[in-house]
C-alpha cells in the first residue's frame, strides 16, 4: 500500500513538471530579433536613444547630421549672421536645432534561465548580453514647429550645401517667384546669389547681392552680402564693376578685415570719378574726389596689403594738383610734386621682388612697380628733368606692358638732350612690323623734327609725307564719327565690331584697318579698356548658359538672368560709349595739331631748304651746309655691332641705335652716353 502511494506521488511530481516546463516550439526569449529592426529603422533616420547618447555613425545611414562645408572664399558667416528671430528657424546659415533624446524604454526582467538544457541539445532559452529592443524614435526628423514652406527652403539649404548649385538656384528662385512666401525670399535670394558664385555666374551673383543690399542694413544678410562684393571683385577681370555698389554703402561699418580694401576701392572710385569731372571741365567737383582719394588712403596701414596700391592712388592725386603749374620751374618748387615723387619712389621700394610672395601677389606688385616707375618718368620730364626721366624709363623691363610706351617717351626724353641716335633707334623698334598696328602718330612727327634740326630737309620731307599718307584717312574717319552725334552706345558698337572681325578672323576692307587703329587707340584709355573686359566678361557669362543642362538652360530662372544680364551690358555699354566718345573727341583734337605741326614743319623745310639753294648758288655751289659727323662703331665687351639693312628681328627689338653721319649741328661726335640718374 505504502509501495502504491509512493509511485502515485512520483507520477503527480512529473505531470507537474511536464505541465510548468517551457514549450520548445514556442520559446523564443533565446533569438534577438531586435537588430533587424534597429538597423531598418536607423536607414530611415531614426536612432535609438542609447545611440543617440553615444553619437556613432552608422554606415550608409542617411538621416545623420553633418556640418556645412566649408566655404574657400566666403565670409565667415557663422560669426556675421545674426541668429533668426522668430518660431521659424533659419535653414541657411542657423545652428541646427536641438534634438530632444526621448526616455529611455522600461528594460524587463527576464524569467530565470531553466537548469537542464530542455532537449535536442540546443539552448533556446540562454539569455545572451543584449541592448534592449529599440522604440520608436524620430530623432533626425525635425517637425518641431516647421511649416511646410520652411521645409521647402531647408531643401533648397540642403541642395546648396551638397554642392548641387544647379538644382539649388532653382530651387531658391521658384521660392522667390511665389508672392506668398514672402517672409523666406530674403534668405532665398541669399541662397540663390552664392549659388550663382559657386556656378562661376559671378554678374549675375552680383546682381542678386545687391539687390539683397538694397533692401537696407536693417536686413539678415546685409553684412555678408557686403562682403561677398569683394570676392567677387577678385573674381572678375575688372575690379570697378562693384565700385558703384560699394560706394552706395560708404557710410556702413565694414568688418575688420575688409576694411582696408574698402577704403581702397573707395578711392579707386573717387579717383576715376574725380579724373571725369576734369575732363568735363568741372574742376571744383574734381578737387572733392581727389581729396576724398588723399583722405581714403591715408587710412590705410602701411603693413596692409592694399598699401602700396593706395600710396600709387595718392601719388597720382598729388600728380594732378601739381600739374596745374604752368612752368617747369613752378613745378619742381610745387610741394605736391614732390609729393608725387616721393610716393611713387615708396611703391617701387614696396613692390621688389621678394621670395615668399605668391604667384598671384608677384604679379601684381611688378605690374604696380612698372607704373611706378612710368609716373616717376613723367613727373621728372615735366619737370625737365630729363635725365632723371631717361634713368626710370630705363627701368622698364623688355617686354612688359608698358615697354613701347616707355621707348616713345624715352625719344622724348634722348632728343631733349641732344641724345638723336638713340632716339632715333627707339623709334625703328616703334616702326618694326611686329607692332604696325600700335598706335604712336607722334613718333613720325619727332623723327621729322631729329631731321630737320640736322638740316636733312629732303628725308624730314618723305617723313612728313609717310604721316599724312598714315594718318589723314583716320582723322577723316574719326571725324566722321564726332560729328555723326550717335548715341553714346553706337560709338562702341563700331568698336566691337572690329573687335569681332578680329576675333573671327574677317577679312578687312580699308576702312575697317583704319578702324581697327581708331579701336586701338581708343583702347590706349584705361577706363574704357577695362570697361571693355567686363562687357567682354558679360557676354560670356551670357553665352555659358548653352553649355549648361537643359533643365536649367530652358527654366525660369535662365531666362530673368539673361534678361537682367542684358540690361547691365546696355548700361556697360552706354557707359563705354561714352568714354569711347570722349577719348575720340580727345584723339581728334590731337591728331588734327599734329597734322597742323606737320605741316609748320613742311613749310619750315621749305624755307630752309629754299635758303639753302639760294645760299649755293650765291657761292657757286661751293657751300656745303651738311657736314659729315665724326662716329664710331665701338660697343662695350658684351654686345656686338650689327648693321641694319631693313630687317627685324625679335631679339633684337628695344637695342637699335640709329647713326647719324652727316648734319649740320656743330659737335665732336654723334654718339653720347646718356648719364645715369645716380650720376647726377
Amino acid at each position: 500500500m505504502l509501495r502504491s502511494f509512493r509511485l502515485i506521488r512520483f507520477a503527480v511530481l512529473g505531470l507537474a513538471l511536464v505541465w510548468t516546463a517551457p514549450s520548445f516550439a514556442q520559446n523564443f526569449e533565446g533569438l534577438d530579433l531586435g537588430g533587424q529592426s534597429k538597423s531598418k529603422k536607423k536607414k530611415k533616420g531614426a536612432s535609438s536613444a542609447k545611440s543617440s547618447k553615444k553619437k556613432k555613425p552608422t554606415r550608409g545611414a542617411k538621416g545623420k547630421t553633418t556640418p556645412a562645408p566649408v566655404e574657400e572664399d566666403g565670409p565667415d558667416e557663422s560669426a556675421l549672421t545674426p541668429a533668426p528671430t522668430g518660431t521659424a528657424p533659419s535653414a541657411v546659415t542657423g545652428p541646427a536645432p536641438t534634438e530632444a533624446t526621448p526616455a529611455p524604454a522600461p528594460t524587463p526582467t527576464p524569467p530565470p534561465a531553466p537548469a537542464s538544457n530542455g532537449g535536442f541539445g540546443l539552448d533556446l532559452t540562454q539569455e545572451a548580453p543584449k541592448t534592449p529592443a529599440p522604440t520608436m524614435s524620430f530623432d533626425a526628423v525635425d517637425v518641431s514647429g516647421k511649416t511646410a514652406d520652411r521645409q521647402r527652403l531647408d531643401i533648397t539649404v540642403s541642395l546648396f550645401k551638397n554642392d548641387e548649385y544647379e538644382k539649388a538656384a532653382m530651387s531658391a528662385h521658384e521660392l522667390i517667384a511665389d508672392p506668398k512666401l514672402a517672409g523666406l525670399h530674403t534668405e532665398a535670394r541669399y541662397v540663390l546669389a552664392k549659388s550663382l558664385y559657386r556656378m562661376g555666374m559671378y554678374h549675375s551673383s552680383l546682381g542678386e547681392f545687391s539687390k539683397l543690399l538694397a533692401l537696407g542694413p536693417s536686413t539678415k544678410f546685409f553684412k555678408t552680402s557686403l562682403e561677398w562684393l569683394f570676392f567677387i571683385s577678385r573674381k572678375t577681370k575688372n575690379e570697378t564693376v562693384i565700385l558703384d555698389e560699394i560706394a552706395r554703402h560708404a557710410n556702413q561699418e565694414f568688418p575688420e578685415k575688409y576694411r582696408n580694401e574698402f577704403r581702397y576701392l573707395l578711392a579707386r572710385y573717387h579717383f576715376v570719378r574725380g579724373r571725369a569731372l576734369d575732363q568735363v571741365g568741372q574742376n571744383a567737383d574734381a578737387d572733392k574726389s581727389f581729396a576724398e582719394v588723399q583722405r581714403l588712403t591715408l587710412l590705410i596701414p602701411k603693413t596692409d596689403t592694399f598699401y602700396p596700391r593706395a600710396r600709387y592712388l595718392d601719388g597720382l592725386a598729388s600728380f594732378r594738383n601739381g600739374s596745374r603749374q604752368k612752368d617747369a620751374a613752378a613745378k619742381r618748387g610745387a610741394g605736391e610734386m614732390l609729393a608725387s615723387v616721393e610716393a611713387m619712389k615708396e611703391v617701387v621700394r614696396l613692390t621688389r621682388p621678394m621670395a615668399g610672395k605668391s604667384a598671384d601677389q608677384a604679379k601684381a606688385d611688378k605690374s604696380l612697380r612698372e607704373l611706378a616707375f612710368m609716373q616717376l618718368a613723367r613727373t621728372h620730364y615735366g619737370m625737365q628733368q630729363n635725365r632723371f626721366a631717361l634713368f626710370y624709363l630705363g627701368k622698364v623691363e623688355r617686354g612688359n606692358t608698358q615697354w613701347l610706351e616707355s621707348l616713345f617717351e624715352a625719344s622724348w626724353a634722348n632728343y631733349r638732350v641732344g641724345q638723336f641716335e638713340q632716339a632715333l633707334g627707339n623709334l625703328i623698334t616703334l616702326s618694326s612690323p611686329f607692332f604696325r598696328e600700335e598706335y604712336f602718330p607722334e613718333a613720325l612727327i619727332l623723327k621729322a623734327v631729329i631731321y630737320y634740326e640736322n638740316c636733312r630737309y629732303r628725308e624730314s620731307n618723305i617723313i612728313l609725307q609717310d604721316f599724312e599718307r598714315t594718318y589723314l584717312p583716320v582723322h577723316d574717319q574719326l571725324e566722321s564719327l564726332v560729328k555723326k552725334n550717335m548715341e553714346a552706345g553706337e560709338y562702341y558698337t563700331v568698336l566691337a565690331e572690329v573687335q569681332k572681325k578680329n576675333k573671327d578672323g574677317l577679312e578687312k576692307n580699308e576702312t575697317d584697318i583704319i578702324l581697327e587703329r581708331i579701336l586701338r587707340l581708343a583702347l590706349t584709355d584705361q577706363d574704357l579698356r577695362k570697361t571693355n573686359d567686363s562687357i567682354l566678361e558679360l557676354e560670356g557669362e551670357m553665352d555659358a548658359f548653352a553649355s549648361r543642362g537643359d533643365t536649367f538652360k530652358y527654366s525660369e530662372l535662365s531666362k530673368s538672368l539673361l534678361e537682367e544680364l542684358k540690361v547691365h551690358r546696355t548700361e556697360l555699354i552706354s557707359k563705354a560709349g561714352i568714354m569711347a566718345k570722349g577719348k575720340l573727341e580727345t584723339e581728334l583734337v590731337a591728331l588734327k595739331q599734329l597734322l597742323a605741326n606737320g605741316l609748320r614743319i613742311k613749310f619750315e623745310t621749305t624755307t630752309k631748304e629754299k635758303e639753302f639753294l639760294e645760299d649755293q648758288l650765291k657761292a657757286g655751289g661751293r657751300t656745303s651746309i651738311v657736314k659729315k659727323y665724326k662716329f664710331s662703331v665701338a660697343v662695350p665687351d658684351d654686345e656686338l655691332y650689327w648693321p641694319y639693312e631693313g630687317e627685324y628681328w625679335r631679339d633684337e627689338l628695344g637695342t637699335y641705335q640709329y647713326t647719324l653721319t652727316k648734319g649740320c649741328i656743330d659737335r665732336d661726335t654723334a654718339n653720347r652716353n646718356v648719364q645715369s640718374a645716380e650720376a647726377m
